[in-house]
C-alpha cells in the first residue's frame, strides 16, 4: 500500500513537471522544449524504476536479482538524462541519484537484504523537480 502511495506521488510530481515544462515551452523555443520533455520523460522512467526498486527491497527474499536489475534501469535513465543535459542543477540532480544508487547497490553487495531506499526516492524526486525549472 505504502509504495502505491509513493508511486502516485511520484507521477502526480511528474505530471505537474510535464505541464510546467510545456507552459514554460512556450516562451523558451524548440530545442528548450525538447530538452525539458527529455527530461520529464526520463525523470518519470526514473520514478517508475524507483518504485520498482522499493518494491524489489520489499521482496528481497524472494527474488534478490530484482534490487540490481531496477538499480541498471535507474542507471541507464540517468545517463540518457547526463548525455541530454548541460544544466548546472539537473547535473547536480543526476549526481545525487547516482551516489543514491550506488549506496544502495554497496549495501545489497554487503549483505543488506533491507537497504534504506528512501535517499533514492528522495533524490529522484529532486531530479522531478529541477526538470521544470
Amino acid at each position: 500500500m505504502a509504495a502505491s502511495r509513493r508511486r502516485g506521488r511520484l507521477t502526480a510530481v511528474a505530471a505537474a513537471v510535464a505541464t510546467a515544462a510545456l507552459t514554460a515551452g512556450l516562451t523558451t523555443g524548440c530545442d528548450a522544449v525538447g530538452k525539458a520533455l527529455d527530461c520529464v520523460q526520463t525523470a518519470d522512467a526514473i520514478a517508475d524504476n524507483v518504485t520498482d526498486l522499493q518494491q524489489a527491497v520489499e521482496n528481497a527474499a524472494n527474488d534478490p536479482s530484482q534490487a540490481d536489475a531496477s538499480l541498471d534501469s535507474i542507471d541507464k535513465s540517468l545517463r540518457k538524462i547526463g548525455d541530454k543535459t548541460d544544466d548546472a542543477d539537473v547535473n547536480k540532480a543526476v549526481d545525487d541519484l547516482n551516489k543514491a544508487v550506488d549506496n544502495v547497490r554497496t549495501a545489497i553487495k554487503n549483505g543488506d537484504e533491507t537497504p534504506d531506499v528512501s535517499p533514492v526516492t528522495d533524490a529522484a524526486g529532486e531530479l522531478t523537480k529541477v526538470c521544470a525549472s
